[in-house]
């Protein structure tokens, strides 16, 4: 019988997954209450402790990058119960001599009224850091990202879309043509094919970020407060280059050190860390 099931079957298909109820409802609550505390008036670039607030040119909405720093609730996702062993499997190379998981890029994103994000990527450019592959029987993906709502995301809220199976297109879609910074100032573009993804609180959507994706206009009025944790190979670096503070790195537990920081830095003098 098959060690794969109806999610990886799934994902396989159309490039991602919905985990209902990923997380409980007490650390939803906490999650939420460190949305309560990031100050309103923190201007772009500006930092919040060890977090920095890096918006995609405002369009996108407020995102605080490095957000695992800025709360013990945002350190339990890192290797949270509902996604870590599918990351293991989609993109920690297992089996390999590279065999791990790193978190690519964190972050905090607060999408008020009139916020969005045109779509992007997709299986054509055939770009390793995203990239989505199934060799030998094993995946190895490039980047798998887990969004997971803190608030309920139904219609009109500004809510992910996704292209399915265009993790594995050879060609970008016909809207794709044109030019990015132009298509970043039509709010209503819709591509063909996409669907809108609606989430419960609680829910999370797992996809390759090989996957073509990004979110409709939000109409409503209020808050649509996600959090994106991007993981990929143990041998990839972050994103915009943080480096996890020694008191962050200090206080996890071994394992989710070994995600943040899976090769320890070397210096003149360390040990050769080899095995014999």
């Amino acid at each position: 019988m098959s060690d794969y099931d109806l999610q990886d079957f799934l994902f396989d298909l159309r490039g991602y997954h919905i985990l209902e109820n990923a997380v409980d409802a007490e650390l939803l609550g906490e999650l939420n209450a460190e949305f309560d505390r990031f100050p309103q008036d923190l201007g772009y670039g500006d930092w919040y402790g060890n977090a920095q607030r890096l918006d995609n040119n405002g369009w996108a909405g407020l995102e605080m990058q490095n957000i695992v720093e800025a709360g013990k609730p945002f350190e339990k996702l890192i290797d949270h119960p509902a996604w870590i062993e599918r990351l293991r499997r989609y993109c920690g190379e297992e089996g390999t001599y590279v065999e791990g998981l790193f978190l690519d890029e964190c972050f905090a994103s607060i999408r008020r009224n009139g916020g969005y994000f045109p779509m992007h990527s997709g299986g054509q450019d055939g770009i390793v850091r995203n990239q989505f592959r199934f060799v030998n029987g094993k995946f190895r993906c490039g980047q798998v990202n887990i969004l997971l709502a803190l608030t309920d995301i139904g219609p009109g809220d500004g809510g992910t879309r996704i292209l399915p199976g265009s993790h594995k297109s050879n060609f970008a879609h016909p809207v794709f043509a044109r030019d990015f910074a132009e298509r970043t100032k039509d709010t209503d573009e819709v591509v063909e094919g996409s669907i809108e993804v609606t989430l419960k609180a609680g829910d999370a959507l797992m996809f390759c970020d090989a996957t073509s994706h990004g979110a409709t206009k939000r109409i409503n009025q209020g808050d649509r407060r996600v959090v994106i944790y991007r993981y990929g190979p143990c041998w990839g670096s972050t994103r915009y280059g943080f480096r996890y503070s020694e008191e962050l790195l200090n206080r996890v537990t071994p394992e989710q050190r070994r995600i943040l920081e899976p090769i320890a830095p070397r210096a003149p003098g360390s040990g050769h860390g080899l095995k014999s």
